[in-house]
């Protein structure tokens, strides 16, 4: 163990490597003498494809490859990206349209790919895709989120890619007819881009007859299935590796078409092959996230408790299904959306649209936050409607600490609790009862000032299976090899750190490694704050096999029997021997004795539930009363992730995380024209917050362990933005409330909150 115990605030031993230059990017690491490759993407949102002429491009100085789809038709590639379907109501399938590779017969978005290049440099590949000529014919662009006669797919002919539902419909409707209160509300959730540090990049390299795919993704074995399936190659034919990955955020957590295409080219041409996007770029092609517009209606008793909660729910895919995107948001809605409120009925209803913006929606950050942003921007409502504290509203509602485990109307069962301890905690730590006078001060200069409320639940999702193996090496030093993949995280820091808590090997002798397909047989990548949860309920159990693979060998050199020999995390004892070796020790006399058997040991590990972190935001913003200009003036936290192995870590998760809700709250927001013309493409016309747009936040977390694995853990991964977006946009509305407004949408922009302040003036005329 390490002199300061264990789960303690350890700083990130990559940061050293990462903020010094010495970080493995995928693009900093493709081999000399690449070729580079480039892509022609579409510039209208819809049109057929008549044909394409390479010809001159393909005789350009420098090239060395032009693909099309039809080339690789020929080359006999011709299945496209998976993509989620959905059951419809009746029973039926919801549609499933094919993404091809490279267009195939229609372009559907602006930035979907229709040729690529591949050439000795950058410079020569944008030449080359100048000089390609394309004849196709417009057709009408559809962005709206409803039924149109205009198909994007032959197989949608309406453009509704699935309509699905949960719960049951008639016991809501009597539900809510009967309650006694009514609630009914519009809420939408805007949009957004990722923009991951590190754009989507990757190079490929074919030798041997083994391929090999170097990726920034959350994974290989996704990335490995999709090479196989797709190029028609045996899977020891194909490894990929993530280096250090600059950010993922759920979108690099699915395969895209250039991953495929370069690969292709590589075989084909027997060289490396690299791409990297640029912004603009990855602004066009990344997934992107949100996108959301939601009817709402919930009922309460006289004793304002809820009844019924009725929702349907508008989900814009884009041009293609995403592979695990809002298609299967609608199973995480309604999985979490109930949270911490006791229910007892529940309909939901959710259609998928396919417009001609970018090609997919995914999840960005986290997977549940559309599912309580707009819970809670309802029960901020219902408490205004109701004229009732909205704190008292939650605690109303919350399930009670003696009422677990505790099984929701959607299925999930939450094992532990204590929604209430948390939320007063965050209303002393926020000092709620000082509001009043700081909203008076602020109207004294001519502001309006706000606090919003959120509190969330979380499912922590994903495969429930890991494998850890840890080696002992010649040096002196272990490696422990993981199935997860840090984007970011600081997962090199967390892994080491726990495997010395239970070892007592220092964390400095310890190499994590991670994202190789050839050194890691499986596992199941990161999202859905997944990661450590799962990878060190794996360590335990490798770790446990390895103690008592150990303990017959040290019988003999203890002179103990085997039964007798106990470990203590740090070094092996029986009573009667003067002998403690440590693990390092032992493994040094087994090499020593040509027991190799125990120099690697692995296990894999399931958890046996899921576990469910949860907390409440408070926000508090104040907004200039003339030009509508928001500012977070304060914002606290209390989290239960259970037990933590780095506090330090988990705070710095939910400080990213509540500043990429601020974001989403105050400024971002993806713009098209009627065209399906993204107005948003550079840094110069999409906001993202900076330092100056959020402040410092009040943190801390109260555990209450989790039982459904050994550590106690929560994930967090994504807690910070699962409660920022509501508890902002509740913050703003609650400021805006004195001057008539009723209804506030995200990104709370100054001209859009300029705009909502003078409509309800003259509502009010």
């Amino acid at each position: 163990m390490e002199k300061f115990g264990k789960s303690q605030p350890v700083k990130r031993r990559e940061d050293l490597r990462l903020l010094t230059g010495h970080g493995r990017y995928v693009d900093d690491i493709a081999p000399q003498g690449a070729l580079f490759a480039m892509f022609l993407r579409s510039s209208v949102a819809h049109a057929v494809l008549k044909s394409i002429d390479a010809d001159a491009a393909r005789d350009m100085e420098g090239v060395h490859l032009v693909l099309t789809g039809q080339d690789l038709a020929d080359a006999g590639i011709t299945r496209g990206l998976d993509g989620t379907t959905m059951p419809n109501r009746d029973g039926s399938m919801g549609a499933a349209p094919k993404r091809p590779i490279l267009a195939e017969g229609k372009l559907r978005f602006v930035g979907e790919a229709i040729a690529m290049v591949v050439a000795d440099s950058r410079a020569q590949a944008m030449d080359a895709i100048e000089a390609i000529e394309l004849d196709y014919d417009d057709l009408p662009a559809v962005l709206a989120l409803a039924p149109s006669d205009v198909a994007i797919h032959d197989e949608a002919p309406t453009n509704r890619a699935y309509d699905w539902e949960i719960g049951d419909a008639e016991a809501a409707e009597a539900a809510l007819n009967a309650a006694a209160h009514v609630v009914r509300m519009e809420v939408d959730d805007n949009r957004i881009i990722v923009n991951s540090m590190e754009p989507r990049g990757a190079y490929a390299e074919y030798a041997d007859g083994r391929l090999h795919l170097a990726v920034n993704g959350q994974g290989v074995w996704g990335a490995k299935a999709y090479l196989g399936k797709i190029l028609n190659m045996e899977a020891d034919t194909i490894r990929v590796t993530n280096p250090d990955v600059g950010g993922g955020f759920g979108m690099k957590g699915m395969s895209y078409p250039e991953y495929i295409a370069i690969s292709h080219a590589a075989m084909v041409l027997g060289r490396p092959v690299r791409w990297m996007s640029d912004r603009t770029e990855a602004m066009l092609s990344d997934n992107a996230g949100r996108d959301l517009s939601h009817s709402v209606e919930m009922g309460f008793d006289e004793n304002h408790r809820i009844t019924a909660y009725r929702v349907n729910t508008r989900a814009n895919l884009g041009a293609y299904n995403s592979q695990f995107g809002q298609a299967i948001q609608s199973h995480l809605f309604a999985r979490v959306v109930m949270g911490t409120y006791d229910c007892q009925t529940l309909y939901m209803n959710t259609q998928g649209f396919y417009t001609n913006t970018t090609q997919v929606d995914a999840y960005r950050g986290a997977g549940r936050p559309e599912a309580i942003y707009l819970l809670e921007r309802v029960m901020d409502m219902a408490a205004r409607e109701l004229k009732v504290d909205p704190f008292e509203l939650r605690r109303i509602n919350f399930i009670k600490e003696g009422d677990f485990p505790y099984t929701t109307v959607t299925g999930e069962t939450y094992d532990v609790g204590a929604f209430g301890r948390l939320l007063n905690r965050a209303q002393a730590k926020a000092d709620v009862a000082g509001f009043p006078a700081r909203r008076a001060a602020a109207e004294n200069r001519g502001n309006l000032r706000g606090l919003g409320i959120c509190y969330y639940i979380e499912s922590i999702l994903g495969d429930p299976s890991e494998t850890a193996k840890v080696e002992f090496n010649e040096d002196g030093t272990v490696s422990i090899y993981v199935g997860t993949q840090s984007g970011g995280q600081g997962h090199e820091t967390v892994y080491a750190q726990f495997l010395s808590d239970q070892t007592g090997i220092p964390a400095d002798l310890i190499e994590v490694v991670q994202g190789d397909s050839d050194r890691i047989a499986k596992g199941g990548g990161t999202g859905g704050s997944r990661s450590v949860t799962v990878q060190s309920t794996a360590t335990l159990a490798t770790v446990e096999k390895m103690v008592e693979a150990f303990r017959p060998y040290l019988a003999d050199k203890m002179s103990v029997e085997a039964a007798q020999i106990e470990f203590d995390a740090e070094s092996f004892r029986a009573a009667g021997s003067n002998m403690t070796p440590t693990l390092l020790e032992a493994a040094e006399m087994a090499r020593n004795d040509g027991r190799t058997d125990l120099l690697v040991h692995e296990e894999t590990a399931t958890l046996p539930g899921r576990s469910y972190p949860n907390g409440a935001h408070i926000c508090e913003v104040e907004v200039d009363g003339d030009t509508g200009q928001v500012a977070v003036k304060a914002y606290t936290v209390v989290d239960d992730f259970g037990n933590l192995i780095n506090p330090m870590l988990a705070e710095g998760q939910v400080h990213g995380g509540v500043a990429q809700g601020i974001g989403q709250a105050l400024m971002e927001h993806v713009g098209y024209d009627d065209d399906g013309q993204l107005l948003t493409a550079t840094f110069m016309d999409y906001a993202m917050p900076r330092a100056d747009d959020v402040p410092m936040y009040g943190f801390e977390t109260l555990p209450v362990p989790s039982t459904a694995n050994l550590m106690g853990m929560k994930g967090c991964g994504e807690a910070g933005t699962v409660g920022s977006m509501a508890a902002t946009a509740n913050a703003v509305l609650d400021a805006l409330w004195s001057r008539g407004v009723r209804r506030a949408d995200m990104p709370f922009t100054p001209v859009r909150v300029w705009k909502l302040m003078e409509d309800a003036v003259a509502t009010a005329q």
